[in-house]
C-alpha cells in the first residue's frame, strides 16, 4: 500500500500495523506458523514458518525454525534453515547459524553467520514455497 501526498513525486510505504502478527518478548512459542502477512518475533519460537510477507527476528528474539518466506532481518539469534525469496538481511551484532537459501544476503559488520549460504533464482524459491505450504497444511 503507498501513501500518497499531493506532490506525486512522493510516495512512501505505508505498512498496516494490523496485518503484522507479532510474537511479543516474554512469549514462547513452538509449532507452525502460515500466514499470507509479516511476522514480527521479539520472543522465542521454535519450529516451521511459511510466509508470503517478511519477517523480522527482533533484538531479543531467539529462534530455532525452518523459515520460507519473502524477506528476512534478523536483529537477535537465529538457527536453522531460511529459504528466502528474495533478501535475507543479517544485522551488526545478531548471530545466524544455519543453512541459507538466498537470492541476496547481506551482512554488516559485527554480526556472526555460521554456516551455508546457496544463491536461488526465484523459480527455485517458488518451487520450495509450494511444497512446503502443502506440506504444512496437510
Amino acid at each position: 500500500m503507498f501513501k500518497s501526498n499531493n506532490d506525486m513525486s512522493k510516495n512512501e510505504y505505508v505498512t498496516n500495523v494490523n496485518l503484522v502478527s507479532r510474537i511479543s518478548e516474554g512469549t514462547i512459542v513452538r509449532g507452525e506458523v502460515i500466514s499470507s502477512n509479516d511476522l514480527r518475533i521479539d520472543g522465542k519460537f521454535e519450529g516451521s514458518i511459511c510466509s508470503e510477507g517478511k519477517v523480522v527476528i527482533g533484538e531479543s528474539a531467539e529462534v530455532n525454525a525452518d523459515i520460507t518466506c519473502v524477506n528476512v532481518d534478523v536483529w537477535g539469534k537465529a538457527k536453522g534453515c531460511f529459504t528466502v525469496k528474495d533478501i535475507l538481511s543479517i544485522k551488526s551484532g545478531c548471530s545466524v547459524d544455519g543453512d541459507l537459501k538466498v537470492r541476496r544476503l547481506a551482512i554488516e559488520l559485527d554480526s556472526s553467520f555460521n554456516g551455508t549460504c546457496k544463491m536461488i533464482t526465484e523459480q527455485e524459491y517458488d518451487a520450495a514455497y509450494t511444497a512446503k505450504s502443502k506440506k504444512m497444511q496437510v
